[in-house]
């Protein structure tokens, strides 16, 4: 049985890291702490960095995510993602653990942890509405996810994205409230504001990634592709993750480091709603026998959020200095070393739990099959 190969197949899948992915946490760390010290000690950096936007979306912010996601979906095989739309158990449980079980999982963290604080509240709620679209791929892509799943689940969440969440920002911060006879705040976002989101978010770099492997596949090979041209072009996603943490951190870099308290409220709910929503989903792909690399995939997309709308609606609803979009701006502020620090447990599950080794290109498809 595969169980028994693990412990030979970790030191090898340790060795196998990049240096530059071997000290991942290093560079974030490096990256989150020079984007506050920029945002604190250079004036007016984060009012530049403001004023460079374009239908609400910050344009260096969109540079950052597009050179970041563009490797990741230039390695999906695409002509393997009908597989994954057959995979019914995976595509229910992703919209359940995303529009069911995290926005209400979040209302009940924000006014649990922030009953008193009706600003930061409304932030994390509206942070938990924003299903991740973008940052996930690089998460599952470390931790060795199913890239078609990926694929397949952020396309999805981008189409409920826009025909849910304005209706779930009614319903968790007007109607439920009302009934539960709690203080209400109202939201008021386009649906055209959401698209736009997506489409920048999304839409350019999968249409990007799809078109280059289609080209490039039919003048030089799969084999090329894959082997000569892929890594080449890889760094480039952590180079663009790090790039896109300098900015968020430096246009808050300020808020963040005058209000350390605060910063901590509203980090303690959104420390348990990571936790939570990664467990719940690796624990439910494993029961339903959805192999490591699934999910993998599974629980990234439910545990991460869309930080860019949510930052966007906070502070197109709120002003950019309200307690609404400082809370918005937390969000990456935990989820970037909370999310990375669970690639590596995902990495050990997968040893110990799933009896697989990660790095190994036919791991996965063979845990599906058992």
């Amino acid at each position: 049985m595969s169980i028994q190969r693990a412990p030979i197949v970790a030191d090898p899948g340790v060795r196998r890291l990049s240096t530059l992915d071997r000290w991942l946490p290093l560079w974030i760390g490096l990256a989150m702490a020079a984007g506050l010290l920029l945002g604190r000690f250079v004036p007016g950096l984060s009012d530049v960095l403001a004023a460079l936007e374009v239908g609400g979306i910050s344009v260096p912010i969109a540079l950052g995510l597009l050179v970041m996601m563009y490797p990741v979906l230039a390695k999906v095989r695409y002509d393997k993602v009908a597989a994954v739309t057959g995979d019914k158990k995976l595509l229910v449980s992703s919209l359940v653990l995303n529009w069911l079980v995290g926005p209400a999982l979040m209302f009940a963290l924000a006014w649990i942890f922030l009953a008193d604080l009706p600003e930061y509240r409304t932030g994390l709620i509206i942070v938990g509405l924003a299903r991740c679209i973008a940052m996930v791929v690089i998460w599952n892509d470390l931790a060795c996810g199913d890239r078609e799943a990926a694929a397949v689940l952020v396309a999805l969440n981008s189409v409920f994205q826009v025909v849910a969440f304005s209706l779930l920002g009614w319903f968790y911060l007007t109607l439920l409230p009302e009934w539960l006879g709690l203080d209400t705040q109202g939201l008021d976002v386009s649906v055209g504001q959401i698209a736009l989101n997506v489409v920048v978010f999304l839409g350019v770099p999968l249409a990007a990634g799809f078109a280059t492997r289609w080209i490039a596949e039919r003048r030089k090979g799969r084999a090329w592709y894959e082997e000569r041209f892929l890594p080449r072009i890889g760094p480039w996603a952590l180079y663009g993750l790090l790039f896109t943490i300098v900015l968020l951190f430096a246009l808050q870099g300020e808020a963040v480091t005058s209000n350390p308290w605060d910063v901590v409220r509203i980090a303690l709910p959104l420390l348990v709603y990571f936790a939570v929503m990664w467990g719940v989903g690796m624990a439910a792909g494993k029961a339903y026998g959805l192999g490591y690399a699934r999910s993998t995939t599974l629980a990234f997309t439910a545990a991460g959020n869309n930080f860019e709308l949510a930052i966007a609606v906070a502070i197109g609803t709120f002003g950019a200095t309200s307690g609404q979009a400082l809370a918005g701006v937390v969000g990456p502020l935990i989820e970037v070393p909370v999310l990375v620090g669970l690639v590596y447990v995902s990495l050990w599950l997968g040893r110990r739990w799933f009896g697989v080794d990660p790095y190994a290109p036919a791991a996965a498809p063979q845990e599906v099959s058992r």
